[in-house]
């Protein structure tokens, strides 16, 4: 094992400053909007709520914006739980604060996807899961088949967590992933930096949103 005493932020600034070899985009992109419900992102309300770059949501409206312009499947996900929680299983045995993971029920205000979302509820898909997975038990895998993708972009809460979880299953499941920086949250600045450099090393491109966008803008439909 190699010893360092570089921060995890210290640690991402490296690698991006000498990136990996990128996977690269394909021909058929699909956006996954992880989580991006409000007890994940009102710090105000939710002890539960991620930190994340100011323009967050911004960046994951702009993006799913210009995708949905060039008829690209845009998801969005969410958690929530049955009134008792008996579906959270295990999961839900560790914290029993009021805003733990067990306590979002479905239908509340918990559940919600952010207000500040632009959510298009003739034309996007939107599902409740209840791993930290988007793939996990749930109909994303089918629908990357309908859609003929062959890359996942992925954004939301938290990079240590159900993003990376969603990262390294859309690897596995052979898809290009890519990661746009500035669209990830997590509770703490450490296991988000360290989870970015780990998925930039392994699984997926995390590059800048701004990248992204301008992906999105250039992209011609694949005709094949």
């Amino acid at each position: 094992m190699e010893l360092s005493d570089k921060t995890a932020r210290q640690m991402w600034e490296d690698l991006k400053a000498n990136p990996k070899h990128r996977f690269g985009f394909g021909k058929r992109p699909m956006i996954v909007n992880v989580d991006v419900q409000k007890s994940f992102t009102l710090e105000d309300e939710y002890t539960s709520a991620y930190s994340t770059h100011p323009k967050q949501i911004d960046y994951i409206n702009e993006i799913s914006d210009i995708a949905r312009s060039k008829n690209l499947p845009v998801v969005w996900t969410y958690v929530a739980y049955m009134e008792n929680a008996d579906d959270c299983g295990v999961w839900g045995t560790r914290n029993k604060h009021e805003d733990a993971l067990q306590n979002i029920k479905v239908g509340s205000r918990k559940a919600e996807l952010d207000d500040r979302c632009h959510v298009d509820h003739d034309k996007d898909i939107v599902f409740n899961k209840r791993g930290a997975s988007a793939f996990f038990q749930t109909h994303l895998s089918s629908l990357c088949v309908w859609y003929r993708t062959d890359t996942v972009i992925v954004t939301g809460g938290s990079t240590s967590g159900c993003v990376r979880a969603t990262v390294v299953d859309s690897l596995q499941s052979g898809y290009r992933t890519v990661v746009p920086e500035e669209c990830t949250s997590d509770r703490h600045e450490s296991p988000h930096f360290a989870n970015l450099y780990d998925m930039s090393a392994k699984y997926a491109d995390v590059i800048s949103a701004q990248e992204v966008i301008d992906h999105l803008n250039e992209y011609v439909p694949a005709n094949d």
